[in-house]
């Protein structure tokens, strides 16, 4: 079976991707809806984190750290980063941040590999949709003087940033870095078969907030 598709069915399989009236964070009014805090078993981690590792293996990116922003973000790059090494022999370390810097023991907002001047560091985030956490995380390691080359996502919404282009293509754009999802919300959409309801559904809302 083609992986992408795979990865669909696990997305629904989890509680995931699921389907009917929601409100996004910007506001829009969406047909479906991706929530990464319902993967909530070892093994829908283990098998999460083996799709981004191929997806990354694949990608050729190198780099030392794999990031991943608070809260959904961090035990994505623990299960990923533990997927890299087992599945791929790749060795990376692994960081996130604190929503609020810690004042005592060794303090800092950063837990795990500090980054470095000089360092590479890859992003992975659960969806993205206007790019907001992403830019949060290149303004935090910024002072450090790290470089981040990629972000790896599981689902891009496709939909417009502040102008016609998709969200992760104006970051890309931006800051300069490769993006990678696993699956787009197109491909989602293409996965059912013609007259399916969720199909039409989705093409209709990309129709109105997709990019161009």
């Amino acid at each position: 079976m083609d992986r992408k598709k795979e990865f669909i069915e696990f997305m629904q399989r989890s509680g995931v991707l699921t389907f009917g009236d929601f409100t996004a964070k910007s506001g829009r009014k969406t047909p479906y809806f991706v929530n990464a805090g319902n993967y909530r078993t070892g093994e829908q981690l283990a098998v999460l984190g083996n799709y981004y590792a191929q997806m990354i293996a694949e990608s050729g990116e190198s780099f030392e750290i794999l990031f991943g922003p608070a809260y959904k973000g961090i035990p994505l790059a623990a299960v990923t980063a533990a997927a890299l090494w087992s599945n791929h022999g790749i060795n990376v370390s692994y960081s996130f941040n604190r929503k609020e810097a810690k004042d005592h023991g060794e303090g800092g907002v950063i837990v795990g590999a500090a980054p470095e001047p000089g360092g590479r560091i890859a992003i992975i985030e659960d969806v993205t949709t206007a790019g907001t956490s992403v830019r949060e995380t290149l303004e935090l390691v910024r002072p450090f003087g790290a470089r981040v080359v990629a972000l790896f996502v599981s689902v891009d919404r496709c939909e417009r940033g502040t102008g016609e282009k998709s969200a992760l293509r104006e970051i890309a754009e931006e800051y300069g870095i490769n993006v990678y999802p696993i699956v787009t919300s197109r491909e989602i959409a293409a996965s059912f078969p013609e007259g399916d309801g969720r199909r039409a559904d989705m093409e209709r809302y990309l129709a109105e907030y997709g990019a161009r």
